[in-house]
């Protein structure tokens, strides 16, 4: 929505048809004038009785018609007898139905309200009622009115009424306080409100520009911001010049604060990896927490067990197959060593190797657990090895904490998990706060088996921690190359580590599994990528759109992923009649889409329709079926976990029919489509070309340019990221005492 078409809409709620109470998304009811009209929007707690003027923009859905749909609320409380019953009638107070409110309205008159908030002790007029009844009351609407007034103020300064919930969640009654004395409280990862219109309210607020405050908060910001692209900690130095950029203020006055903060613990200076590295304190607490641990693991060489060949031989035996040597190197190490790596490229024999291991584990009688990533890859994990995988965030049962308002998990130094041995794939997804969080969850005698390729693109979060483990030299590692002749036969794998050793490969070949389709202008590009979706892989070989992934390096563009799933989703689940709707930002959800979730969310709550099991959190990257639509509610399928989505809970979703390829990390599918066309440098690399092209199974489609894909293997570009990790592991010396 723009100014030039954004309208005013102004009336009395009527009704309330709809209304989440985990995302403030109502739908209602309006008398404006004359008429009744529907509106939409984030108004958490509206009720019938209340004034509103809502700006927004008129809209037509496909199956409930005209509606105004608010972006932004003001709110007035009824006026009059009538319609303070009518508020107080709609259940909005815990306690007080509809014959409570006519005694209430009978007794009070237009002074209900402020009795109500003022003097409880008054309500006891009222036959039936209890002091304990009456002060209960008036505590649920006074919860009610800081919520009002904390979203008058985010309204009043052009902030998003939605961020009132997780204010109020995380904050509750001081949310409003705490927010006009530090604005910069929504800059918060789990608030998510960009520095410049939290800057803005401080500045408008009369804070001064060096004010201390905000001095501090763009120091934070910038550590935080910079966890998002993979570091650690930030030079002193690079800290300073790009705060002082944020701020308009000198590297000087920046430093002073700088000092400050670390005085007081909130920030942690060290010289690390030939560094003046300055971390946020619990990025330095995991970083020295993961390399003390690994360290003690690392130097604990377990008893051979007796007859170690003997059980190898059996292993083999059960398992039908002889081991090449660094498959039986392997297994020997998982069985003497707590900690190991196991790494290699495609074909490899990784998966048979963690056969071998599980198998022998099995022989000695230890509980394994299996866990990876994402939910994609934790299925794969699992079925490759016969057994149940799990996801890290649910092997350690993620809650939500109320006491900090963020991520904790069940398992930890306290409540170690019930295994004797762990089982991680694709590590080179695994962020430093998700290691330490795991590595807290191991009992003191756990061993821990890390399996993944180092060349593979690192993790989103913080941190290149398999790199860092391998390039250490401080854990114990197998390092499987050679490429076994039935893998080898897979062009897919051939031209993988060709890519891998920066070599071209016959990309014009087009035979066996691996093929380039050469499009010159973006617009046919995407049309034949659709057409393979829709027709020509299905018709031809058998593949069906649902295990068709298509990737792009980039999002934007004419053929990144934005454009390709407006052209996908119209050409793969067009509109029709039986198919729910929802508008939302510049495009439509419809039931019957693959969506991807974007965010981590630890206090969304699912539903396992098969179980019957519930449980929170749902994390960044996985994919789901939009299964219907209804009411302005989405309901999505995540691997058999249903989630209701609505209001602005819906930004945390995309459509997945295209993804770019750092999404697709940890996933596998029966064919990949590549869109391979000009886009940033920063995005053309031999890592995001590896990466597309070992998700592939049975077929790899490049559509685009071959020059572009031979720039990609020839950019080995690697963004330096800022981690300690490897430092620490290697001079052999966490930094703790």
């Amino acid at each position: 929505m723009t100014e030039r078409n954004a309208e005013t809409l102004e009336g009395v709620v009527s009704d309330v048809i709809y209304q989440s109470e985990e995302t403030g998304y109502t739908v209602l009811r309006l008398e404006a004038g004359r008429e009744e009209l529907t509106a939409v929007g984030c108004m958490p707690g509206v009720a019938p009785g209340e004034r509103l003027t809502l700006h927004g923009e008129w809209s037509v859905h496909p199956s409930y018609g005209r509606q105004f749909r608010a972006a932004a609320v003001e709110r007035r409380m009824p006026e009059g007898a009538r319609a303070i019953y009518e508020y107080l009638a709609s259940g909005v107070i815990r306690g007080v139905g509809g014959a409570t409110a006519r005694r209430i309205v009978e007794e009070f008159g237009e002074e209900a309200l402020a009795v109500i908030e003022e003097e409880p002790e008054k309500l006891t007029r009222i036959k039936g009622m209890t002091l304990k009844r009456a002060r209960s009351i008036s505590d649920t609407f006074r919860s009610q009115m800081g919520m009002r007034l904390l979203l008058d103020y985010l309204t009043t300064h052009g902030l998003p009424p939605q961020l009132g919930l997780p204010l109020y969640r995380r904050y509750g009654a001081l949310a409003l306080e705490l927010l006009k004395s530090d604005p910069y409280v929504l800059v918060d990862r789990e608030i998510g409100v960009d520095f410049s219109a939290a800057d803005a309210l401080a500045l408008d607020g009369g804070m001064a520009p060096d004010d201390p405050a905000r001095r501090e908060a763009g120091l934070r910001y910038e550590l935080e911001h910079n966890l998002s692209n993979g570091h650690v900690f930030l030079p002193r130095g690079k800290l300073l010049a790009a705060t002082g950029q944020l701020l308009d203020l000198s590297a000087d006055l920046l430093a002073d604060s700088l000092d400050d903060l670390t005085g007081r613990g909130a920030l942690v200076q060290e010289e690390a990896a030939g560094e003046t590295a300055v971390y946020l304190e619990e990025l330095h607490r995991a970083e020295e927490y993961i390399a003390q641990r690994l360290l003690e693991m690392a130097g604990r060489e377990l008893l051979p067990p007796g007859e170690l060949e003997e059980l190898a031989q059996a292993v083999q035996r059960e398992q039908g197959i002889v081991y090449a040597p660094q498959q039986l190197e392997a297994i020997r190490l998982a069985a003497t060593r707590q900690v190991m790596l196991l790494t290699g490229g495609p074909g490899t024999g990784k998966t048979t190797s963690l056969r071998g291991v599980l198998a022998l584990f099995d022989q000695l009688g230890l509980e394994t657990a299996l866990a990876a990533p994402t939910g994609r890859a934790a299925k794969r994990l699992g079925e490759l090895c016969g057994a149940e995988g799990a996801t890290i965030h649910r092997l350690l049962e993620t809650r939500f904490d109320p006491q900090t308002g963020k991520l904790a998990f069940t398992h930890d130094e306290d409540e170690p998990l019930p295994a004797d041995a762990v089982i991680v794939d694709e590590t080179s997804m695994v962020d430093v706060p998700l290691m330490e969080a795991l590595l807290r969850a191991l009992r003191g005698d756990c061993r821990l088996i890390l399996v993944g390729d180092p060349d593979q693109l690192p993790s989103v979060g913080p941190g290149n921690l398999l790199g860092d483990l391998l390039r250490s030299g401080a854990l114990p590692a197998v390092r499987l190359t050679e490429v076994f002749r039935q893998a080898a036969e897979s062009a897919i794998i051939r031209n993988a580590h060709q890519i891998d050793r920066g070599e071209h490969p016959p990309f014009h070949e087009n035979r066996g599994d691996f093929f380039l389709l050469t499009r010159h202008d973006p617009a046919r590009a995407v049309e034949t990528i659709v057409e393979l979706c829709r027709d020509r892989l299905p018709r031809n070989m058998g593949i069906p759109a649902g295990h068709i992934q298509v990737l792009s390096p980039t999002r934007k563009g004419p053929a990144g992923t934005g454009a390709l799933n407006r052209a996908l989703q119209a050409a793969l689940n067009p509109p029709a009649p039986d198919k729910g709707e929802r508008p939302f930002g510049d495009g439509v959800f419809r039931a019957g889409d693959r969506v991807m979730q974007v965010k981590n969310d630890y206090d969304v709550l699912w539903r396992d329709q098969a179980t019957g099991e519930s449980g929170m959190g749902i994390f960044n990257g996985d994919i789901g079926t939009v299964l219907r639509v209804e009411g302005g509610e989405l309901t999505v399928d995540f691997e058999g976990k249903e989630i209701v989505y609505s209001g602005e809970s819906l930004n945390e979703l995309e459509l997945a029919y295209a993804v770019t390829v750092h999404k697709a990390q940890g996933s596998e599918y029966r064919a990949v489509v590549l869109s391979a066309l000009p886009g940033p440098p920063m995005l053309l690399t031999r890592g995001v070309l590896y990466t597309a092209v070992t998700r592939a199974r049975e077929l790899f489609i490049a559509v685009g340019e071959e020059d572009i894909l031979r720039r990609m293997v020839d950019n080995d570009r690697q963004t330096r990221r800022y981690s300690g990790l490897r430092w620490r592991l290697a001079r052999g010396d966490s930094g703790l005492n």
